[in-house]
């Protein structure tokens, strides 16, 4: 006996998704992979393996795309950061062994592709405005959605901290400069000195009196 199976056919919106997945997925790769400059949509074409046609249909500017899909990136990472962060510090307690989680944590978020696609677009947005003008609303939207990721996981107690703010602030500005050396350093980001700088600082700014 021979055994058919149906298969609802796929909406045009889903369909949709799934094309635009597939070509802010291949921008993802050569923005990464090639850097602005070399991230054209050509390239992103032959990656994706869709038609000029079809491309423009959802992205009708290069940059509009880039910026699109260095945000897309970012999104997926946070998710991923989030559930990584649950497992990590599911047995932390509140206070210091917590921050210092915290920290080793966050610090590896500066090291993963999402972080170098957007120094891409920042480096690039400087001498193009249409870049600029298109990273700026968008990067407000990823800035929200990174200090609520984070706010969950710092956890209740230490967000209730009157210097949080404070030492959250100094820590995502400080970790993202310590970071841009890596793109000519090969050495261990766990070994930068830093991390026991900003570990030791967090505890005098959560906890000494």
């Amino acid at each position: 006996m021979v055994r058919t199976y149906s298969h609802a056919p796929r909406t045009r919106q889903e369909r949709t998704a799934d094309s635009r997945a597939l070509i802010l997925d291949a921008a993802v790769d050569c923005l990464v992979e090639h850097g602005y400059s070399g991230a054209s949509t050509l390239v992103i074409q032959a990656k994706a393996g869709v038609s000029r046609g079809r491309l423009l249909h959802h992205f009708p500017s290069r940059d509009g795309l880039l910026v699109a899909a260095a945000n897309h990136l970012a999104t997926n990472r946070l998710k991923q950061t989030e559930e990584r962060a649950a497992a990590r510090l599911e047995d932390a307690p509140e206070g210091p062994e917590r921050v210092d989680r915290c920290i080793e944590l966050l610090w590896t978020t500066f090291h993963e592709p999402h972080f170098w696609a957007a120094m891409e677009l920042w480096t690039a947005a400087r001498t193009n405005p249409a870049l600029a003008s298109a990273l700026r609303p968008e990067e407000r939207g990823l800035h929200a959605a990174i200090r609520s990721v984070t706010d969950r996981i710092w956890g209740p107690e230490i967000r209730a901290n009157a210097r949080y703010d404070e030492m959250r602030k100094l820590l995502f500005t400080s970790m993202r400069g310590a970071a841009m050396p890596y793109t000519f350093e090969d050495r261990p980001p766990s070994t930068d000195p830093h991390v026991e700088l900003w570990k030791a600082t967090a505890r005098r700014m959560l906890f000494d009196e």
